[in-house]
């Protein structure tokens, strides 16, 4: 039986984001599937002189570039990155080496390099491949929007991880919607504890820091002095959950997400989640776990926050365990699992399996 090898395109990166997560543990549940399949996943790294060549078209202007975005080829295979094992269950295949096969290598590519298909000649060489869209805000990945748009056409699927994405792709190319398949992402609940509460308030200040600073000055003088907030920057997993657990409040400042993660860790965490929707969100934003505040409104966000830490219950994690079943229900394994074994099928039906 010929086995069918499905390899996804990552950079190199020392602190793994949602997306880069999701694909690992996509990777890794692929080859558990069947026998005739197996994945991987190619780290690139920009090469030395590509690098001081951006470090310094940055501040001289030295080198024309017709083209925004990444350049595929100046980049080269990272032999030696392993990425930190605390971002997935199991044991990550990655792959040395961008050496593909027409007859048996299907690849799927992130959608901040969506136009790398074009610049890796993929339809002439025969290596069939679908964009992964975790993103909307990233899929202009280059200024030339006519190889951006070659790119989706000639790709077999392009996999979409919320209902927000596929909305606004549907928008933009409605020539390609046939091509869209749904690929879910599930939260590993085992992970996450609900341990006592205390008068903590979580939040991470990676995304719109100015937003989260603004916040914590319009506060200083107004929390109670009995109440700390806690930045969750630079913190290992095990941290970053103890943290969650007893915290009672977690502080949104998603920005521009395809379908932010963090504030479904946060709900399933215990916490009530206040802040910015950032995009895909909508689809799980409901209350009475997540209260909306409108991107900026930073002194309704400071008010909403006092008026919830003044009225906080003490059963309120009770009350609140159906909305938390029905959300982890929403971001399963088992709903992940299904959209993967539909992919599969589509990608078997291509080699004629």
């Amino acid at each position: 039986m010929k086995k069918i090898n499905i390899i996804y395109l990552l950079p190199e990166m020392k602190g793994a984001s949602g997306g880069a997560k999701v694909i690992y543990n996509h990777s890794i549940k692929l080859n558990d599937f069947k026998k005739n399949i197996s994945s991987s996943v190619i780290h690139l790294k920009k090469k030395f002189s590509y690098k001081v060549e951006n470090s310094l078209s940055k501040r001289f202007n030295i080198f024309h570039k017709q083209d925004s975005g990444w350049n595929p080829n100046k980049l080269r295979v990272s032999r030696f990155f392993s990425p930190n094992k605390d971002w997935f269950n199991k044991d990550l295949n990655s792959k040395k080496e961008l050496l593909l096969d027409k007859s048996t290598d299907f690849l799927i590519i992130p959608e901040i390099w969506s136009h790398f298909p074009e610049d890796l000649n993929l339809k002439k060489k025969g290596i069939n491949y679908a964009i992964f869209i975790q993103g909307f805000y990233h899929m202009n990945s280059t200024s030339n929007f006519k190889k951006l748009k070659s790119a989706y056409k000639n790709a077999k699927f392009i996999l979409i991880s919320s209902d927000h994405n596929i909305k606004y792709f549907k928008e933009m190319f409605p020539e390609f919607k046939n091509k869209i398949l749904r690929i879910n992402f599930s939260i590993n609940c085992e992970k996450l504890k609900i341990s006592k509460k205390t008068n903590t308030i979580t939040y991470m200040p990676r995304k719109l820091s100015d937003h989260s600073q603004l916040l914590l000055f319009y506060l200083k003088n107004l929390l109670p002095k009995d109440w700390k907030i806690i930045p969750l920057e630079n913190v290992s997993e095990n941290y970053l959950i103890k943290s969650l657990s007893h915290s009672k409040f977690f502080l949104s400042f998603s920005n521009l997400e395809g379908l932010g993660i963090p504030p479904i860790e946060a709900a399933l965490s215990g916490n009530k989640v206040i802040g910015y929707i950032g995009g895909g969100g909508i689809e799980y934003w409901k209350e009475p776990i997540f209260k909306k505040i409108e991107n900026g409104d930073i002194s309704n966000f400071g008010r909403k926050l006092l008026y919830e830490i003044n009225n906080y219950k003490k059963n309120w994690i009770i009350k609140t365990k159906k909305n938390r079943i029905k959300l982890e229900r929403q971001y399963s394994v088992e709903k992940e699992k299904k959209t993967l074994s539909l992919l599969i099928s589509k990608i078997d039906n291509l080699y004629n399996i």
